[in-house]
């Protein structure tokens, strides 16, 4: 056991404090730097903010959101967790999300996964990390079930570890197509944008697929067919539900209605809203 001599003690408290005032002294420096730069920089944060952007990333130190994108403060809206993971059942990424859309209707969402990643190493071992970490681990762990094939036949550690990478990130994005508050809002804007005259380019939000190398600093945007994906989703995951006006007691469907009353699916429609996606 150590022991705390009262000695060590007062030196562990100043040494602390040391810490923390050359963090605040290092806040003012930047907060000085943005001001030279721009003068008005923080009276426009007064206005609020109206981000483009959510950015569902990994909470790994070495993956900065904003400065990685070359973003200023104000133009990404952050949600960050071990291994990048957009769960059900977590009520922190899915109020993230809802308002991001709802409130906020950024036009883009990207799903960020780094190689060297602590957490897909972790769910590749077989060794227990106790909870609540190992439950958080599992959802990796599933995604390694649904290509065990596909990572099994890769036999080095390493090259195995950066395809789970991968495959996650794209699950995570599969995650949020799942969403009704995405389903909605892209379906929307999908019967919006064909409207004549719409100066609506594209659907949103975009979901973006991306991976970061630590060791680099450069961002790869994976090339994902959510088509194909959603395609095999079909009727499964369709939660965005409209009203029949024509039934006395209007009832729930999954069958959406254009502007000339013909009938689709919600997952047809969320397809079709693919097709032609702007760019960042």
């Amino acid at each position: 056991m150590v022991r705390l001599t009262r000695f060590s003690l007062l030196s562990s408290i100043h040494n602390l404090h040391q810490c923390l005032d050359s963090l605040l002294q290092a806040n003012k420096a930047w907060a000085n730097r943005m001001k030279a730069n721009d003068p008005m920089f923080f009276e426009e944060h007064k206005k609020g903010h109206a981000p483009k952007i959510l950015w569902i990333g990994c909470s790994d130190a070495r993956v900065p959101a904003n400065e990685m994108i070359g973003e200023p403060p104000g133009s990404v809206f952050v949600h960050r967790n071990i291994a990048n993971q957009v769960v059900q059942t977590d009520f922190n990424c899915m109020s993230v999300i809802q308002y991001a859309v709802d409130v906020l209707q950024v036009k883009h969402i990207i799903v960020c996964g780094h190689y060297d990643c602590g957490g897909v190493k972790a769910a590749l071992t077989n060794v227990d990390h106790k909870s609540p970490l190992e439950n958080w681990l599992r959802n990796i762990r599933d995604t390694y079930r649904l290509h065990k094939d596909e990572l099994d036949a890769i036999k080095d550690l390493t090259g195995r570890q950066r395809r789970l990478v991968e495959l996650n990130v794209v699950e995570q994005c599969l995650n949020i197509f799942k969403t009704a508050v995405v389903q909605k809002r892209r379906v929307q804007t999908h019967f919006d944008a064909l409207e004549p005259g719409s100066d609506i380019p594209f659907s949103t939000p975009v979901i973006h697929a991306f991976v970061y190398e630590p060791t680099t600093g450069e961002a790869t945007k994976l090339r994902v067919d959510f088509k194909q994906y959603l395609t095999e989703l079909h009727d499964i995951y369709d939660l965005y539900k409209m009203e029949k006006e024509e039934e006395p007691t209007p009832l729930p469907t999954t069958m959406i209605q254009d502007k000339d009353g013909n009938e689709e699916c919600v997952t047809d429609v969320l397809t079709k809203s693919l097709s032609g996606e702007g760019d960042m």
